[in-house]
């Protein structure tokens, strides 16, 4: 499956605050420990976006959103479990997070990935991780790993292997947001 990259490698640059460039369950994206704020910043810096717009967080599970995120709704487990596409659910409050990952509202924008390679690498580093799209400033999201800049790919730590031949693009993740009701609102589809 994704035994040719060297897991260590990627934990070691994850663990000394270096950023990667990984697949995700979406799009490839730019990644960094998403507690670590020289991590953050590095990431924030190489993708030329304001801080005040936050940054998607993979988390391995429920039970690690609720360390991140306050006023996690009850039923979020059930929700996330049957959801059939990737969703990124915005709380209303983040917590234990550097500045940057949230919003300026405080809010802050997490999903638990299904993928297996995502999965695996969260729950080995044991901490949430930063997936946020392989583009500079806003750019168009690359589609496959071959449409990524080269100021991105020379800009990280480490570029994983796994799924760079994939032709095929992936879609983006529904951002979702639980209004007063607990009702979803959907702010991406």
């Amino acid at each position: 499956m994704f035994e040719f990259d060297n897991l260590g490698d990627i934990l070691q640059t994850l663990r000394e605050g270096g950023i990667i460039l990984y697949p995700t369950d979406t799009l490839w994206a730019v990644g960094c420990d998403a507690t670590n704020p020289d991590a953050v910043a590095k990431v924030l810096a190489l993708k030329n976006i304001d801080p005040s717009k936050g940054l998607i967080v993979l988390a391995e599970n429920v039970d690690m959103i609720l360390k991140y995120a306050d006023h996690v709704p009850p039923r979020i487990d059930t929700l996330l479990m049957y959801h059939t596409r990737p969703l990124t659910v915005i709380y209303e409050q983040g917590e234990n997070l550097p500045q940057g990952v949230c919003a300026a509202d405080g809010s802050v924008a997490m999903r638990v990935p299904k993928d297996a390679f995502c999965q695996h690498l969260i729950q080995l580093f044991e901490k949430p991780i930063i997936a946020t799209g392989a583009c500079v400033n806003y750019e168009p999201l690359p589609l496959t790993f071959g449409s990524i800049s080269s100021e991105i790919l020379e800009g990280v730590d480490y570029i994983v292997r796994y799924r760079r031949e994939e032709k095929s693009a992936q879609e983006c993740s529904q951002i979702v947001r639980l209004d007063d009701n607990g009702e979803l609102d959907f702010l991406r589809e």
